[in-house]
């Protein structure tokens, strides 16, 4: 068996608050060490060499992950404008081709385009295998076709570190221009008269807080600076309203807002601030021109609402007027204005949904009670998810949803808003043997420590569970399982489907998402109460999903896996510290898990916007102590408390050597760490050398990696001689 690599301890002693911890890996954060980088090219061989017995199930699943999947397919067509926008894949190519095809007429039913066949004046817009060349990575964070259809922007990052390049260039023949700008970061909006654009770039601690405008045909180096931000804890994004009408600036913390505009039309002229920041209270709007060409804002606000609610007011002045109050636990997540009607985006009972509403003619368009006029959509699986898809177009009678859950393959339709009638344009096909019936989802509720009631989603093969006259699921024995949480920022794990999951479930695995306090699932609340000192009920509640599995009988810890990925990569970490006997194997993908080391340094990208996520542990002892306390790094233990020794979960974790996010660093130190309190230990790690937070680039180069994760979790959980 090869000896797994060994970073030298060189301590490192990090004092704050009167407490000194030692850091013996401080030296792995520096990636321009050349005894850094072999440290993790050698971990990197010896997770090939360790998992090479595992290669052939790796190949399998591989295969099964690429034959279940339309490998030269097309999207649903868009019609914006004059044309019909469309993104292909073909079948041997790594990435998307994104196309255009000429629309006549009014007609908004997307063509049916044969994806084997280029149509008569189908026009490419960007090819990104050929951007990508013979490169390792490329994401392409722009992409962006001017109002008069004339010209596309390209912003593309081939490191993984989220800075773009972006490029202009000529769609309608003429000649092409040398406009290239650098370190773009994500966020950009044209101008009405296609000449001028806005743009953002970040800081050295990646905090985007700077506004740009570019005018075609001028260097960069003539850029105008609009507007810069100076407190390190807040961001600059820009947009486009769907209207047309302005351009809109958020500059916001995790916990405060304020929006500037300027009118489209008018690109040089100053921005204008909407409303001014109030420490907590955060807001979002919307642009609206109702049927006699009067302008509204629409505006989402926890201001008196914990769960927000939506206000409007007219432009030209006025009192804000509320059109839905707060409804505790159902929380508002957003209002995107049509000319016609408003599509509402929101939680309900937990999920992602969307409630539309018509507008009415007149000098009120909102008239009352919006809430008992408004048509819901949605799935028909229970938990589903109901998303907005893309709606470019402001006047227009349709509204794309997407609908999914564990069990229905992603579904794209149109809503007609005047009858509620469901056009389906396309549902995922799942290539091969799939059938929806032969599994079964529901939800779970598990009392937390608090009583509080964490819900689960699952699902499994129907002849693994029992389904009462309800809906409710039991376990007919124990199995083979797998269970995901993240918890963090307010993010919300949407139950959805995945192919590639199916190679799990179809051998026999059950897979849950614990929808643990700090995510968003639940309202507000839900995140409150996972953030800053209440940060531990996040991992609190993960184990307390996973040993009331144990205790209804879904597996046993011989059999239980963990999976979670950044945020949701503490939460593993966490976890293993917390209850290290309840699983036996844990995924974790470029984990935050040198979390108090990482918040201390404000020179790190990210860290002084995270401060009101996680706490500022450089200013107050407290938040210091707390994060102590959990940082999954500061907390590897070779001992239990009676003194017995502690054998952790067998550990796969990975890390992004450009990951901007996450230090590559947290989880090599990690493994060490891991390996250094017992070498009973077994823990794996994988950097991606050429990639960033998303880990590969490419599709096949992705399915890859998940065979291999895959192949991972099948040979920790399934029964052993």
């Amino acid at each position: 068996m090869p000896t797994p690599p060994t970073a030298a301890q060189r301590p490192h002693p990090i004092s704050r608050h009167d407490d000194t911890r030692v850091d013996p890996y401080y030296w792995l954060m520096n990636r321009d060490d050349e005894e850094v980088l072999a440290h993790l090219r050698a971990e990197n061989d010896f997770l090939r060499t360790e998992l090479a017995h595992l290669k052939p199930l790796e190949d399998e699943l591989f295969e099964e992950i690429k034959g279940r999947i339309e490998e030269t397919d097309i999207s649903v067509p868009v019609r914006r404008g004059g044309w019909w926008y469309i993104e292909r894949t073909r079948e041997g190519l790594n990435y998307p081709i994104s196309a255009r095809v000429p629309a006549s007429g009014d007609d908004l039913t997307p063509p049916q385009i044969d994806p084997n066949e280029t149509l008569a004046g189908e026009q490419i817009i960007l090819d990104e295998n050929l951007e990508a060349g013979d490169r390792d990575f490329l994401s392409v964070g722009i992409l962006a076709v001017s109002p008069d259809d004339a010209w596309v922007a390209v912003g593309t990052d081939f490191e993984g570190d989220e800075r773009h390049h972006v490029t202009v260039r000529p769609l309608l023949g003429q000649e092409p221009i040398g406009d290239e700008l650098d370190d773009v970061y994500y966020g950009f909006a044209w101008a009405t008269d296609s000449r001028h654009f806005f743009y953002t770039r970040v800081d050295d601690a990646m905090r985007p807080w700077q506004l740009w405008r570019h005018e075609l045909g001028t260097p960069a180096a003539s850029d105008v600076l609009v507007l810069q931000e100076q407190d390190e804890q807040y961001t600059v994004s820009v947009g486009r309203s769907r209207d047309d009408a302005v351009i809109a600036v958020l500059v916001g913390s995790s916990m405060t807002t304020e929006v500037h505009y300027l009118h489209a039309d008018q690109p040089t002229s100053k921005l204008t601030l909407l409303e001014g920041r109030r420490h907590g209270i955060e807001y979002g709007v919307e642009h609206f021109v109702d049927g006699g060409g009067r302008g509204w804002w629409l505006k989402i606000t926890n201001e008196d609402a914990t769960d927000f609610r939506l206000l409007a007011r007219r432009v030209d002045g006025g009192e804000w007027r509320e059109l839905i109050p707060e409804r505790p636990g159902s929380r508002l997540d957003g209002v995107d204005a049509f000319k016609a009607f408003l599509a509402i985006s929101e939680r309900h009972d937990g999920c992602a949904a969307v409630r539309l509403v018509k507008t009415l003619p007149g000098d009120d368009p909102f008239g009352d009670g919006l809430i008992g006029r408004s048509t819901f959509v949605e799935g028909d699986a229970s938990p589903s998810t109901v998303s907005l898809s893309a709606n470019p177009n402001f006047d227009t009678p349709l509204v794309r949803v997407s609908i999914t859950s564990l069990v229905t393959p992603r579904l794209i339709a149109d809503v007609v808003v005047e009858t509620a009638e469901l056009l389906v344009r396309k549902q995922q096909r799942v290539l091969g043997e799939f059938d929806a019936a032969n599994y079964v989802t529901g939800r779970l509720w598990v009392s937390a420590s608090d009583h509080e009631r964490i819900p689960v989603s699952i699902v499994a093969r129907k002849d693994l569970v029992n389904v009462g006259p309800t809906g409710e699921l039991t376990a007919r024995a124990p199995s083979p399982f797998l269970l995901y949480g993240y918890g963090s920022y307010e993010i919300s794990i949407d139950p959805s489907f995945s192919s590639l999951r199916l190679s799990l479930l179809d051998r026999g695995v059950i897979f849950a998402i614990a929808h643990v306090r700090g995510g968003g699932e639940m309202g507000r609340s839900w995140y409150e109460m996972g953030r800053l000192a209440q940060k531990p009920t996040t991992f609190s509640d993960f184990v307390a999903v996973a040993r009331e599995l144990v205790a209804r009988g879904w597996t046993t810890p011989d059999q239980f896996s963990a999976r979670g990925g950044s945020a949701g990569g503490l939460l593993m970490g966490a976890v293993m510290n917390l209850a290290p006997e309840l699983f036996r194997a844990v995924v974790a993908e470029v984990p935050f898990v040198d979390a108090l080391t990482s918040m201390l340094d404000a020179s790190l990208p990210l860290t002084a916007g995270e401060w009101e996520e996680w706490g500022n542990p450089d200013a107050s002892a407290t938040a210091y102590r707390t994060m102590k306390c959990y940082s999954p790094y500061d907390n590897v233990r070779s001992t239990n408390d009676d003194g017995s020794e502690r054998v952790y979960p067998h550990l796969y974790a990975t890390g992004g050597l450009n990951d901007s996010r996450v230090g590559f660093w947290e989880p090599a130190k990690w493994v060490a760490r891991l390996r250094d309190a017992n070498p009973a230990n077994t823990a794996y790690l994988k950097t991606e050398m050429g990639a960033g937070h998303g880990g590969p680039s490419g599709r096949y180069d992705a399915w890859r990696d998940e065979a291999q994760v895959l192949a991972f979790l099948l040979s920790e959980v399934s029964p052993r001689p």
